[in-house]
C-alpha cells in the first residue's frame, strides 16, 4: 500500500525535535509539509503587522530548510476544514500528522479535523512537543483541577516523569525515500504570501529587529548559552537601560511559534549547568521561563473561558472601568508619562518590550492608575508582542493585574520612580520618544515638573509638543489599592461563609479589613458583591 502522507504545520515552525514529523515520514512514500493561511483570518484578526511579519519570515525560512531536503513546504488558503476534505481526495492522502495544541480553541478545531480523517480513512499521528509535559497528567496527577498557584506546579511537575528528550532534526537521511511532488507553478500555487498580499501597507516599515524563523532561532540559542557565568550562578542580569532593549539573545518570540523546541532549550540549559556545576542537579529555577509557560498552558488547557472575566472559574470579578479614550492613550504611548510612553512606543515599533516594562505598562493600566479591565490590555499585547500566546498572555494579564494567581495589590509600579531607577540618565526615553530628547535627566521622567526655560531650551512644551500626565499618579494608585482592599474582603467574606467552595484558589486568603474612609459609592459595593457572588457560582459549578 501505497503511504501518502501529510505534515500539517502550526505552532511547531521547525525541523528540530519535531517527533510528529518525524515518524509521519518513517514508511510513507510521498511527504507534503502544509501550513494553513486563512485568507479571512489575516485581514480581520487582531494582529498587528510585526507579528504576521514574524510568522511569515518564519514560514519562508522552513520552506528554504526544506528546499534543501528535497522537499517544500505547501501555503494552503483556506479554513482547515474546507482545505483537507479536498486535499484527501486530490493528494490520496493515508496518513496526516500534527503537533499537538492544548489550547481550547486548537483541541475544538482539531477534534473537527480527527473526525474528517477518520471517515476519508486517513491515519493520525499526533505528538506533543509545544510543551515539556502532558498536560493532562499534571491535571491528573492535581486531582483533576489544574494547579492555580505557580509553587503547587512546581510539587506536581516533581513527581512527574522526566523531560522526554528531544527528537532527532529532520535530515536528508531521514527523509531520503520520503518524495515530494513538486509542479513547475509550485510558488504561484502554494509559495508564501507577502505581507503586501495579504492587504498591509509596508511603506516606512522598518528593519525587524526580531527576524522570524528556526535558523535564527537555535543561532540566538548558541548566543544565549554563552552566558555560562549566567548558567553557572544563575543570577539574573541587574536591570538597567541597556536591559530595555531587544537582545540578540532572546528567545521568546521563537519559543511562541515553535521555532525553537521548549525542550532542546531545557536540555541546553541542563547540559551547561552540569556541566560548569560539575554534574550537579539543575534547580527548578533554571527553567523559570520555560516553567512559568507550562504553568499558563496547564491552567488554560480545558478553561475555554481563560481569556475573559465573564465564565472564567479563576477570575476575581473585578468591576473595572469602561474608557476607550483613557486606553487609547495608553495604546498609542500618549498617557503624558515618558516611562510608560516609552514602553508602548517601543512595542508598537518593534514587538517586543522587556517582562519588568510589561509589568510597568499592565500596572498602569489595572489596578494601579487607570482601573482599566486588564482584557483590554491583553487585547493589545495579542495585536502588537511577538511573543503574544493565548494562554501565557492572558494568564500573565490576570496576574499583574491582581485578578488571579497574585493577590499583593499593594505593590505597584510607579510610573516615573520605577523607570528613573532602571535608567537614571533616561536614553531609553530619548530612545524612543526622541521629542523629549532635550530635557535633562532630572526632569526627563517628569518633564510636567520642569520650569517653562527648561521646557523651552528642550523645544518642547509640556501640553503642547507632549501631554501632560491624564493621571494624578499618587492620588489614582491611592484610590486603586482601597479599592482593591474592599473587593478582597468581600470575596474573603464569601470564602468564609462557604470555605469549601474555594478550596480550587487556595491563595486566595482571609485579607485586610474593610477601610473606614469609603472608597466605593454605595452602587459600587453592590456592584462588586453582586460580581464576587457569581465568582463564588463559577466555583461552585466547577466543583459540582
Amino acid at each position: 500500500m501505497v503511504v501518502n502522507t501529510i505534515h500539517w504545520f502550526r505552532k511547531g515552525l521547525r525541523l528540530h525535535d519535531n517527533s510528529s514529523l518525524r515518524d509521519s515520514i518513517r514508511g510513507a512514500d510521498t511527504l507534503r509539509c502544509i501550513y494553513i493561511l486563512d485568507p479571512w483570518f489575516a485581514g480581520s484578526s487582531n494582529v498587528g503587522i510585526n507579528r504576521w511579519r514574524f510568522l511569515l519570515q518564519c514560514l519562508e525560512d522552513l520552506d528554504a530548510s526544506l528546499r534543501k531536503l528535497n522537499s517544500r513546504l505547501f501555503v494552503i488558503r483556506g479554513q482547515p476544514t474546507d482545505v483537507f476534505p479536498r486535499l484527501f481526495k486530490e493528494w490520496q492522502i493515508t496518513r496526516l500528522s500534527y503537533e499537538y495544541d492544548s489550547e481550547p480553541f486548537g483541541k475544538e478545531r482539531d477534534a473537527a479535523i480527527q473526525k474528517l480523517a477518520s471517515e476519508a480513512g486517513v491515519e493520525l499521528m499526533v505528538k506533543i512537543s509545544h510543551t515539556l509535559y502532558n498536560l493532562d497528567k499534571i491535571i491528573e496527577l492535581n486531582g483533576g483541577q489544574p494547579p492555580l498557584t505557580y509553587k503547587r506546579f512546581q510539587a506536581l511537575i516533581n513527581r512527574m516523569d522526566p523531560v522526554e528528550l528531544p527528537a532527532e532534526t529532520i535530515t536528508c537521511e531521514v527523509i531520503k525515500r520520503c518524495a515530494t511532488p513538486i509542479s513547475d507553478d509550485h510558488d504561484d500555487k502554494y509559495g508564501v504570501p507577502s505581507l503586501e498580499e495579504l492587504g498591509f501597507e509596508t511603506e516606512g516599515l522598518t528593519t525587524a529587529v526580531w527576524p522570524g524563523g528556526e535558523t535564527e532561532a537555535l543561532m540566538r540559542l548558541e548566543r544565549h548559552l554563552e552566558r555560562k557565568a549566567w548558567v553557572a550562578n544563575f543570577e539574573r542580569p541587574r536591570m538597567n537601560a541597556n536591559s530595555l532593549l531587544a537582545s540578540p539573545t532572546g528567545l521568546s518570540p521563537y519559543l511562541r511559534f515553535g521555532c525553537l523546541s521548549c525542550r532542546l532549550f531545557y536540555f541546553k540549559l541542563t547540559d551547561l549547568y552540569r556541566k560548569v556545576k560539575k554534574n550537579r542537579t539543575p534547580p527548578l529555577s533554571l527553567y523559570g521561563q520555560l516553567l512559568w509557560r507550562e504553568f499558563f498552558y496547564t491552567t488554560a488547557t480545558n478553561n475555554p473561558c481563560f481569556d475573559k472575566m465573564d465564565g472564567n472559574p479563576v477570575c476575581v470579578q473585578i468591576p473595572w472601568d469602561r474608557n476607550p479614550e483613557a486606553l487609547a492613550k495608553w495604546a498609542e504611548g500618549r498617557t503624558g508619562f515618558p516611562w510608560i510612553d516609552a514602553i508602548m512606543t517601543q512595542l508598537r515599533q518593534e514587538g517586543w518590550i522587556h517582562h519588568l516594562a510589561r509589568h510597568a505598562v499592565a500596572c498602569f493600566l489595572t489596578r494601579g492608575d487607570l482601573w482599566i479591565s486588564w482584557e483590554e490590555g491583553m487585547k493589545v499585547f495579542e495585536e502588537l508582542l511577538l511573543d503574544a500566546d493565548w494562554s501565557v498572555n492572558a494568564g500573565s494579564w490576570m496576574w499583574l493585574s491582581c485578578s488571579s494567581f497574585f493577590q499583593q495589590f499593594f505593590h505597584c509600579y510607579c510610573p516615573v520612580g520605577f523607570g528613573r531607577r532602571t535608567d537614571p540618565n533616561g536614553d531609553y526615553i530619548r530612545r524612543y520618544l526622541p521629542v523629549l530628547r532635550g530635557f535633562p535627566a532630572k526632569y526627563i521622567y517628569d518633564p510636567c515638573n520642569a520650569p517653562e526655560e527648561v521646557q523651552k531650551a528642550a523645544k518642547c512644551i509640556i501640553g503642547v509638543h507632549y501631554p501632560k500626565p491624564m493621571v494624578n499618579h499618587a492620588e489614582a494608585s491611592r484610590i486603586n489599592i482601597e479599592r482593591m482592599k474592599q473587593i478582597y474582603q468581600q470575596l474573603s467574606f464569601l470564602c468564609a461563609k462557604s470555605p469549601a467552595l474555594f478550596t480550587l484558589q487556595a491563595c486566595w486568603q482571609l485579607f485586610l479589613p474593610i477601610p473606614t474612609t469609603a472608597v466605593m459609592t454605595v452602587q459600587e459595593v453592590v456592584k462588586v458583591r453582586e460580581l464576587l457572588l457569581k465568582t463564588h457560582l463559577h466555583r461552585r459549578h466547577r466543583l459540582e
